[in-house]
């Protein structure tokens, strides 16, 4: 016979669950917690976003007063350029042997009175450009967006006087030597109303502009 074993039936063996209890204080402390950690994140990205504007701001305008350096000096060169080419015209206006090498063949020489050309220099304006692509407005007070708008803008009436001579001297009297004289009083005018008597006021503009966003 078999050996036979009998197994004994597995008794039911129920589980004691236990469930922690916890009141409403738990609760408001957890959601507390929460809502301070979200708060102590979104005021550390604010904090660091402003100080990352700050810094751009800060590069910007350093930005800014280096172009207004660089375009200061600039500015004084064309104007002694300037100078210079007046005092040919002038010369020119009471030299007839002066005025023929002016005029002749039916071409006007303008290396003779301007021998660098009419615009000596040319002046930059991509930091403020930039400076304005980036908001730079919204920075500063409007007195200061006020003095660098006239400064930029004034530079580019500078520009003006290389227009208006030209008029002149593709104007077919230019190529009349016996109208010489009154071609280079046209240019000499100008040189006066476009570039040479701004300068003083332009100069000036520049340094007050420094001076307010150097104060930033």
């Amino acid at each position: 016979m078999d050996n036979q074993i009998e197994t004994a039936p597995i008794p039911n063996v129920s589980k004691t669950h236990v469930y922690t209890i916890r009141d409403w204080k738990e609760y408001l402390g957890e959601s507390l917690l929460i809502i301070f950690s979200v708060l102590l994140a979104l005021i550390l990205s604010e904090f660091i976003n402003n100080l990352h504007e700050k810094e751009n701001t800060r590069i910007l305008l350093k930005s800014i007063v280096a172009e207004l350096d660089h375009n200061k000096i600039f500015i004084q060169e064309m104007n002694n350029y300037n100078l210079e080419v007046l005092k040919k015209i002038d010369s020119a206006l009471v030299d007839k042997d002066l005025q023929q090498k002016i005029v002749s063949n039916d071409e006007f020489h303008l290396n003779v009175i301007a021998p660098q050309g009419v615009l000596y220099r040319y002046l930059d304006d991509e930091a403020w450009t930039i400076a304005k692509s980036n908001n730079i407005m919204s920075k500063l007070d409007i007195e200061t967006v006020s003095v660098l708008t006239k400064v930029y803008e004034d530079q580019t009436h500078l520009y003006k006087v290389e227009d208006e001579v030209a008029k002149v001297i593709l104007n077919r009297d230019s190529r009349d030597p016996n109208k010489v004289h009154s071609t280079l009083m046209l240019i000499r005018d100008n040189y006066h109303a476009w570039a040479v008597d701004r300068t003083a006021f332009l100069l000036q503009k520049i340094e007050d502009a420094k001076k307010k966003v150097e104060s930033y």
